[in-house]
């Protein structure tokens, strides 16, 4: 026997349990982007972070879209699937998130090149607007891009009327 007692080792097997859950750890994780050339405007599910190269942390694992912008390239929307690490795995998280005494990093980058905006030249640009002013004064009309179009008319059914508006029709009881 050690020659202490049961009762001070019972006291310092308690001790030892809540030193353990007292400095239990955490992950960290963070997502970093960044741009070559350096200091796009920086997006993550459509909430700006910051100018390239720019982090922010990240609590779910997932697929995240990425939207990176600076004038004179195109602008570039990446989604990026994030998959959780192993310690991620269900029943291994919970000793990794609380019991684990130290502090568990998780760092992503993302590195993408950004490709510089490639702009017409002025002349063609000129001949253009030229060629959509001849076409409005003799009266041919230019389509519009499919995605622009006005939305088709519904004809209301019998006995219901239009919030102002354009709001959505109600039926209107006789």
């Amino acid at each position: 026997m050690n020659g202490l007692g049961p009762r001070c080792t019972l006291s310092m097997n308690v001790l030892v349990v809540v030193i353990v859950l007292i400095s239990s750890g955490c992950v960290r994780r963070r997502l970093m982007v960044r741009t070559d050339p350096p200091g796009a405007l920086v997006s993550v599910d459509n909430q700006v972070i910051g100018n390239s190269p720019a982090a922010t942390p990240f609590v779910y694992y997932g697929t995240r879209e990425v939207r990176v912008e600076r004038d004179g390239y195109e602008t570039q929307t990446l989604r990026h699937k994030i998959n959780p690490p192993w310690y991620q795995l269900p029943g291994i998280d919970f000793i990794a998130e609380t019991l684990w005494p130290f502090e568990v990093r998780d760092e992503r980058v993302i590195d993408t090149k950004m490709v510089p905006r490639v702009s017409e030249p002025a002349d063609v640009i000129a001949a253009r607007a030229d060629q959509l002013r001849s076409q409005t004064r003799t009266g041919v009309a230019t389509p519009l891009p499919p995605t622009a179009m006005p939305p088709t008319a519904v004809p209301l059914p019998p006995n219901s009327q239009t919030l102002p508006f354009g709001g959505v029709p109600a039926q209107v009881s006789p």
